[in-house]
C-alpha cells in the first residue's frame, strides 16, 4: 500500500472527525488550549468533558486528545491509559496505535508494545516506524539485560522536585549551567504547557571536595518570565546560545534561539538569531561547534524528514554571517523527533532521538565516521539509555565522563541530571600451579608473565600454589612456570577483544621429571609406523615442551597391546617410536636429545587417577596386563583396555644438555 495514500485517507477521516469535534461547544476551550500548546490546561478540560461523553466516537476522539496531551507532557503512564481507550473505541487515526505502542515501550511493557507495533505495521506497511518498533522491543530487552560499562549516578545536588535538564560546561569543568523549572528564577509563573513553572538557566559550582553547590540563576537579562534554557556555550566561555519560548494565552508562539555575550560573569542583553526563513517556525536546542563556524539546532520545517529535525547553519569565520539551514539528512533524522545535538571535543556527534531503534522514548545516539568514510549512528544503550526519555548528553573534554538528562524513575523530579563515567577496564589473571600427575598444587614455583606490549613480570606461586597478575587491555600474554625437578609449564591468555572487566582463571600444569608422560592423541595407520596427520597437534606440543626445556634429553617410547607376537610388537613399537623421533628432528630438535625405544607389550599401562575417574571399571594403580584384561566382563571394556595400552610416552633421561650437544658430567 502506498504510504501517502494510506495516510491521506486516514487524514480525511480525521479532518471530518476533528471538524465535528471542534464544533462541540464543550470542547472549544480545550481545543484552543491544545492548539496553543497548553497541554496541561487542555488535559484538565478534556477529562471533564470525557466524564460526560455519551457516544463511543466522541469518547474515542477525547481519549486520543488526552493521550496527545500526556505524550507532549511526557507522562507515558497516562498517555498509555488514554491511547488504549482511543484504540478500544476504534479511533480512526492509526497514529493512536503507534503512540500506544510507544507509550507501552516507555512503560517497559515490551511484549504488549510489540503487539501494537505489529498491528501498526499491518495498517501502514510502508511506514518504517512499525518495523523499527518491533526491533526496538527485542533489542531493548537484550541491552537492558547486558548493560555497557558506564556508571550512572543521579546528581542530587543539581536536581530539584521540578525538571532539571540540559547541562552545559562553562569555562572548564567546575561550573555547570542547567535548565530548570524550580522556584527562584524569573519564570516563576505557572506554565499551562507543562504543568510546571517556566524554565530558567541556572548555574552550579564544584567545590574542592567535588560537591556541587545549590544552583542559582545566571546573572544578566537572559532569563525572562517565559521558558529560557537549553544553552550551548563556546569554548572561551564568552558567548552563549540558548532557546527562549514566549507564551501568549491561546496563541501558538514559536521558540527562538538567542545569543548573549559574557562580561565578568554577567550576560548581556540577548540578540535574536534569524536562522530560518520564516519567523513563525519554532527553533531551539542550539549547539555551537568548537571552531564556532557551525551552529546546530532543532526545527520542524519544510525539507525535513518528519517531526523535529536537527539542522545546521555554517559561516566562514567566527564573526561571519550564518548561511542557509541544512538538514542533517536521513542518517540522523527520522519521521519522529531528533533533538539536543552536541558536538564532542573529539568530533563525535551526539543527539537524542525517538525515531531510531531504541530502548524507550528519547534515546541518546552517537554518530561517527569510520576510516572508510562510512557514517555510523550508534545507540548508547543501557545504562545511559533507559525505557524513559534520555537526552542532552555532554562530555568533559575527551574524557569518558560527563552528564546527561533523564526522566527515568528514582529521580528527584520529572527530568533529572545524571553523571556518568566509563571505569577503566580491569583484568586480572589468577591461577594455580599444579602437578600434572597428581593435580596437587605446587608451592613456591617461579611464575613469569610476558606481554605482547613488552610487559615482563615475575612472582612466586605461594604456599598454596596460587598466583595473580594485573593485565592490560588488548594484550596477548604468555605465562611460564618453573621449579626444580619439574618440566616448565606454560599457558597463553589474551585480553584482546574483551569489552568488559574480567578475572581470567587458569591452571598451569607441570610434570615431574621422574615420571613417564603419555603423549595423548598420537595415531598410526593400522599395523604400520606411519604417523597419521591428526597426530601433528600433539607432536607440535611436544616440540614446544622440548624448546621450553632445552636442557633435557628424553626417551620416546611406543607400546602395543598384547595381541600379536611379542617380536612383531617389539618391531612395530620401535618403528613407531622412531617415527616420532624423526618428526621431532624435522622440527629442529637435536637428534642427540632423542632416544627411540619400542617396548611392544612388555610394559602394560598402570591406571592413573585420571583414567580411573574416566572409566568406572578401572581403579587407580590397576595394571592392564593380559590376565587383567582377560578377566574383564565385556568385550567393550577389553577393547578400551587394549586401546589404553597402545600409547606413546616420553621420560626425561638427563637435564644437563647444552646447545653444543655436549652433556655436562660426561
Amino acid at each position: 500500500m502506498n504510504i501517502q495514500k494510506s495516510v491521506l485517507s486516514f487524514l480525511l477521516i480525521g479532518i471530518v472527525s476533528v471538524s465535528v469535534f471542534a464544533q462541540n461547544k464543550k470542547t472549544k476551550k480545550a481545543d484552543a488550549s491544545f492548539d496553543a500548546g497548553e497541554y496541561f490546561k487542555a488535559s484538565e478540560m478534556y477529562v471533564k468533558v470525557y466524564s460526560k461523553a455519551s457516544t463511543k466516537i466522541f469518547k474515542a476522539e477525547l481519549a486520543f486528545k488526552l493521550g496527545e496531551c500526556y505524550r507532549h507532557m511526557n507522562i507515558p503512564r497516562k498517555a498509555e491509559k488514554w491511547y488504549k481507550k482511543a484504540v478500544r473505541y476504534k479511533y480512526q487515526d492509526p497514529m493512536s496505535v503507534l503512540y500506544l505502542a510507544e507509550a507501552m515501550k516507555m512503560n517497559e511493557k515490551y511484549a504488549e508494545a510489540k503487539e501494537q507495533y505489529e498491528r501498526y505495521k499491518d495498517l501502514i506497511p510502508d511506514d518504517r516506524r512499525g518495523k523499527k518498533g518491533i526491533e526496538s522491543c527485542d533489542l531493548a530487552l537484550e541491552w537492558l539485560d547486558k548493560p555497557e560499562r558506564f556508571v550512572v549516578t543521579n546528581v542530587k545536588s543539581m536536581n530539584s522536585k521540578q525538571s532539571d535538564y540540559r547541562p552545559e560546561y562553562f569555562d572548564g569543568n567546575t561550573i555547570v549551567y542547567l535548565t530548570s523549572t524550580r522556584e527562584g528564577g524569573k519564570g516563576d509563573e505557572f506554565n499551562n504547557n507543562s504543568g510546571q513553572y517556566f524554565s530558567d538557566i541556572f548555574m552550579t559550582m564544584k567545590d574542592r571536595k567535588g560537591e556541587w553547590s545549590h544552583p542559582v540563576p545566571i546573572k544578566g537579562p537572559v532569563n525572562t518570565e517565559f521558558d529560557d534554557g537549553a544553552c550551548s556555550i563556546n569554548t572561551e566561555a564568552t558567548e552563549m546560545y540558548y532557546t527562549s519560548c514566549k507564551v501568549i494565552k491561546n496563541e501558538t508562539v514559536g521558540c527562538q534561539i538567542y545569543r548573549a555575550e559574557n562580561s565578568g560573569g554577567i550576560w548581556s542583553t540577548p540578540e535574536l538569531l534569524s536562522l530560518v526563513p520564516d519567523s513563525s517556525i519554532s527553533v531551539g536546542h542550539p549547539a555551537i561547534s568548537d571552531d564556532e563556524r557551525t551552529l546546530y539546532f532543532v526545527a520542524e520545517m519544510e525539507g525535513g524528514q518528519g517531526g523535529k529535525d536537527i539542522w545546521k547553519v555554517e559561516r566562514n569565520s567566527k564573526s561571519g554571517t550564518w548561511g542557509k539551514p541544512k538538514n542533517l539528512g536521513k542518517k540522523v533524522n527520522t519521521a519522529n523527533d531528533e533533538m539536543y545535538p552536541y558536538v564532542r571535543e573529539n568530533g563525535e556527534f551526539y543527539f537524542a532521538s525517538s525515531g531510531h531503534i531504541g530502548i524507550g522514548g528519547l534515546d541518546i545516539f552517537k554518530m561517527f565516521e569510520e576510516e572508510d568514510g562510512n557514517v555510523i549512528v550508534e545507540n548508547m544503550k543501557s545504562p545511559i539509555n533507559s525505557p524513559s526519555d534520555d537526552f542532552a548528553i555532554i562530555f568533559d573534554g575527551v574524557k569518558d565522563k560527563g552528564y546527561f538528562s533523564s526522566t527515568r524513575p528514582g529521580g528527584r523530579g520529572n527530568d533529572d541530571i545524571y553523571s556518568f563515567y566509563l571505569p577503566p577496564l580491569v583484568y586480572t589473571l589468577q591461577g594455580t600451579v599444579k602437578n600434572e600427575s597428581t593435580e596437587n598444587p605446587i608451592p613456591e614455583a617461579k611464575v613469569k608473565l610476558v606481554g605482547s606490549d613488552g610487559t615482563s613480570l615475575e612472582t612466586n606461586s605461594g604456599p598454596q600454589g596460587k598466583f595473580k597478575f594485573k593485565l592490560k587491555p588488548e594484550t596477548d600474554y604468555i605465562v611460564t612456570t618453573q621449579k626444580v625437578n619439574y618440566l616448565k609449564g606454560k599457558a597463553k591468555e589474551s585480553t584482546k577483544g574483551l569489552t568488559k572487566s574480567q578475572d581470567i582463571f587458569t591452571d598451569i600444569f607441570m610434570s615431574p621429571i621422574d615420571i613417564v608422560i603419555e603423549i595423548e592423541n598420537i595415531f598410526y595407520d593400522l599395523n604400520k609406523a606411519d604417523l597419521r596427520p591428526e597426530s601433528t597437534v600433539a607432536l607440535d606440543n611436544l616440540v614446544e615442551i622440548l624448546n621450553d626445556n632445552n636442557t633435557i634429553t628424553i626417551e620416546l617410547s611406543a607400546h602395543t597391546d598384547f595381541r600379536g607376537s611379542n617380536p612383531d610388537n617389539i618391531d612395530l613399537s620401535q618403528r613407531r617410536a622412531q617415527s616420532v623421533v624423526d618428526y621431532l628432528i624435522k622440527k629442529s630438535i637435536k637428534a642427540e636429545r632423542l632416544t627411540a625405544k619400542g617396548y611392544g607389550e612388555e610394559k602394560p599401562k598402570v591406571v592413573t587417577k585420571k583414567l580411573a575417574a574416566k572409566y568406572a571399571f578401572l581403579k587407580e594403580r590397576d595394571i592392564l596386563n593380559e590376565d587383567f584384561i582377560n578377566h574383564l566382563s565385556s568385550s567393550e571394556k577389553k577393547e578400551i583396555a587394549h586401546q589404553i595400552n597402545r600409547r606413546t610416552e616420553f621420560k626425561v633421561l638427563r637435564t644437563d644438555f647444552n646447545e653444543s650437544g655436549i652433556q655436562f658430567g660426561e
